[in-house]
Order: structure tokens, then sequence, then C-alpha cells
């Protein structure tokens, strides 16, 4: 089995031209993660079979017609869950009691961090957090959004997972620690990078998953006979060394419920 590797290094424009290479390589299946990277895969081909790793959103996006029946050559795992910004706001407020102003990071340039801050903006409503943007559209960005968040002191930051995020995910770690400013990431790599909570899908069930669904397509069936899947896993994570930085105490019953601490 041979494996053709393209990586856009987050500059979306790439995006199109790697989906074109692998067309014309005329390989058997197209595997691509986030929304942007399948978009550009659809665009480019209408017969090769292509698996979605972790779509954000791809019934929203275009990519499949529903999720039970995606049609087309489209199919895979999608990372949307109902209520997510919600129950991150809610985690934020079990560690913070006195929260009132959130800040949330998301690349404005993917269709999933939007739907994903617009959710977390209705439930801040609900919850009576003020919930502010912090949007980025590249790896140039993150000074301006920086000095943003240091202008508006939020009690707490958010940041959304998509590719750009995750990247750069470090850099992201270290502003919230130098700010001394609690932070709580979408998925455990976050954490593992020196953020303090993560809540979100677990991306290595997502990529067993859908790597059975390349199987399946290798042996003959088609991407329209394989419904799109939902995450099914998540998972809570803390870093103990970081809350310590931040003079925070985790509460027993969030300790409680952490599927990883790190010390």
């Amino acid at each position: 089995m041979v494996f053709e590797r393209r990586f856009a290094e987050n500059r979306l424009e790439r995006l199109a031209e790697f989906a074109a290479e692998l067309v014309r390589l005329n390989v058997d299946v197209i595997v691509a993660t986030g929304t942007p990277g399948p978009l550009a895969a659809k665009r480019a081909t209408s017969t090769i079979p292509i698996v979605m790793t972790a779509a954000g959103d791809p019934l929203g996006s275009g990519l499949v017609a529903s999720l039970a029946q995606p049609g087309g050559n489209v199919t895979g795992m999608s990372l949307m869950a109902p209520d997510l910004g919600g129950k991150r706001l809610e985690l934020l407020r079990e560690l913070l009691p006195r929260v009132s102003n959130v800040a949330v990071l998301w690349n404005a340039a993917n269709p999933y961090p939007a739907i994903v801050f617009k959710e977390t903006q209705a439930a801040g409503r609900a919850l009576g957090i003020d919930v502010r943007s912090l949007d980025v559209r590249g790896p140039d960005d993150f000074d301006g959004a920086f000095a943003a968040a240091r202008q508006h002191r939020p009690d707490a930051l958010i940041t959304v997972e998509d590719p750009l995020t995750f990247t750069y995910r470090k850099r992201i770690a270290d502003f919230a620690v130098t700010e001394r400013l609690p932070s709580l990431h979408g998925i455990i790599e976050d954490v593992k990078a020196g953020a303090l909570i993560s809540y979100g899908a677990n991306l290595r069930d997502l990529s067993r998953r859908a790597a059975s669904y390349v199987d399946k397509i290798l042996k003959g069936l088609k991407p329209v006979d394989l419904p799109v899947q939902q995450p099914t896993t998540f998972e809570l994570a803390i870093n103990l060394k970081t809350a310590k930085a931040l003079g925070l105490a985790i509460p027993p019953t969030l300790f409680a419920r952490a599927d990883e601490v790190i010390e």
C-alpha cells in the first residue's frame, strides 16, 4: 500500500493544488481531516472516494447531502456534537464560579469553528456569560488576537479545535499561562502542550473509525453506502502543573471526571 501525503501548513490556498495532484495520481481513496481539506478534495473529484476523519460540519458545509445518506463520493467522521459550546462554558463555571467574561479563539476561515463560536455565544447568553471573539485566519493573526485578549482581560479563554489552532497549540498554551489566563481547549493534545483543560471528541477514536471506512471502501463498498458518523467518545483532560502555575485549585468533582490528568 502506498501513501501519498500532502500537508498545506495551514495555507488554505494550497489545498486545491494538493487535491488536484492526488486526482492526477488516480489514488484509490482520499483521506482528509477537518472541513477545508475534504471540501477541496470534493471540488477536485466526484468519482474518487473521500473519507473525512474529523469534519466539523459536513452537512452545513455541503460535503454531504445528509448524515444517514451522504450521497456522492464523500463520507466519514464528523467532529460536530450538539451543545459542545454550552458544555464547555459549564465546565469553566465549575472551575471558576464567578466567570462572567470569556474570550473564544477560533479560525474564521474554517466553517466548523464558526458554528462552535455561535453556539458558545448562545450558551453564554443563557448562562449570563459575555462571550468575545478572538478570530484568526492564519498564522500571522495570533499576535493581534493575543493583543486584543490583553486589552479586554477576559476571565478565561476557550480555543476551538481546528488544524490551525492545533498546529499552534503550544504557542496558545504558553500565552495563556504567561497571562495567567485559565483556558479550555478542544482536544487532549492541547493539554499535553501545556494548556489547562480540554474537553472534546476523541480524535484517535475518530481516526480509527475513519480507517475502518477506508478498509470497507477498498473492499468494494461505496461512500454512499456508509453513513457519516458523529463522535461517541468525549474526553476531559486536566494539566495539574498548569493549574499550579495559575494558582488554581481543581474542584474535586471536576478532577474525578477527568479521563487524563497530567502532573
